[in-house]
């Protein structure tokens, strides 16, 4: 379902941006292809997790990229066989060309290189070259991997519970294993709130802005070099497209961000969960601490006391339901907030 999920936005993104329209059909389906094969037969586990426990992967791929290096090499080796091989009749250098496109993007989906790649890109929209084109479809694979805050709050907040939930399965692991907890895999501490929060902050909204970035240039430039080429021939339309992307004369056209509203309301609403969990937690705390009096005022009373608010429901079972639930620092286990990354 991952899969499909970034599929779509990657169609999205290219269709809403215009860029599409300048890109070859191998480009296209690179993307798309990247996409769909991106996180093959993936363990529920990160690389980090692979690399401290020394597992098969992590061995043969010497720790590096060792979950993005499985998925794609395992989807190739399985193309491979004839009766698979959907690029049979691709060219030769044709295939080449889709295969080393491919690789690159599922690779720079590895969330260890989100920082390297978004100042990469920043210094590529900084300076008057044109930006590579399998930098620039490589980041938008890998942010529409992430893109889930860009969505509508249900779907956005469904995912987040999903990948919650992944972690939190890691975190198990680790603690059976004996092992520290990696970031957010901690059940018992993480808010899925305050995570959400984060990763908006600090993670997507950043990078996306970057990718704005990235497309107004690459459309400036495009767009422009569709205009001075509207009357060239039009046989090897493919081949056009990939030389309009390449060139550096453009008129300015702003490319939509639909992504920008989500981003703010999810932002919102994590922000309005967070406040009443609060709330919920502060109540809590005070019910308890005000029966916690009670019952110590009441243990100092004489027995004859005691027994007659004991005949009264004093101390029933049913007065204490209300404070089973307080354990986790006062968060309700009964109803879990949310149950519940990548990749990142």
């Amino acid at each position: 379902m991952h899969a499909t999920d970034v599929a779509q936005t990657c169609h999205v993104i290219l269709t809403t941006s215009r860029l599409r329209d300048y890109l070859s059909d191998l480009d296209i389906f690179a993307v798309i292809y990247a996409a769909l094969i991106h996180d093959f037969e993936h363990s529920g586990t990160t690389n980090n997790f692979h690399i401290q426990t020394q597992t098969e992967l992590a061995l043969l791929y010497n720790d590096r990229n060792v979950l993005e290096n499985y998925h794609v090499s395992a989807v190739f080796r399985i193309t491979s066989e004839s009766e698979f091989n959907i690029f049979e009749k691709m060219p030769k250098e044709q295939y080449q060309e889709f295969r080393t496109a491919v690789i690159d993007m599922v690779l720079n989906t590895d969330m260890s290189l989100h920082f390297s790649q978004a100042k990469i890109m920043k210094n590529l929209i900084a300076i008057p070259e044109i930006i590579d084109k399998l930098k620039a479809l490589s980041l938008l694979v890998h942010c529409a991997d992430i893109a889930h805050p860009c969505k509508e709050w249900a779907l956005h907040k469904e995912w987040s519970n999903l990948l919650s939930e992944e972690f939190f399965r890691q975190g198990d692991r680790e603690n059976e294993l004996g092992m520290p907890y990696s970031p957010l895999c901690d059940r018992n501490t993480v808010v899925l709130q305050q995570s959400q929060i984060g990763f908006i902050d600090f993670i997507v909204e950043p990078i996306f802005v970057v990718l704005g970035d990235m497309l107004d240039k690459m459309m400036e430039h495009a767009v422009g070099a569709k205009v001075d080429g509207d009357d060239g021939e039009k046989e090897n339309e493919g081949e056009t497209k990939r030389e309009s992307i390449d060139s550096c004369e453009g008129i300015q056209i702003p490319v939509l961000r639909p992504w920008v509203v989500h981003l703010k309301e999810n932002k919102e609403n994590w922000g309005k969960e967070l406040k009443q969990l609060e709330e919920s937690k502060e109540s809590a705390k005070a019910k308890n601490e005000k029966k916690t009096e009670k019952t110590d005022g009441e243990a100092n009373l004489p027995e004859q006391s005691r027994n007659g608010q004991e005949q009264n429901g004093g101390y029933s079972p049913s007065s204490f339901e209300s404070i089973e639930f307080i354990d986790r620092d006062g968060i309700d286990e009964s109803e879990p907030m949310s149950s519940g990354q990548t990749e990142v």
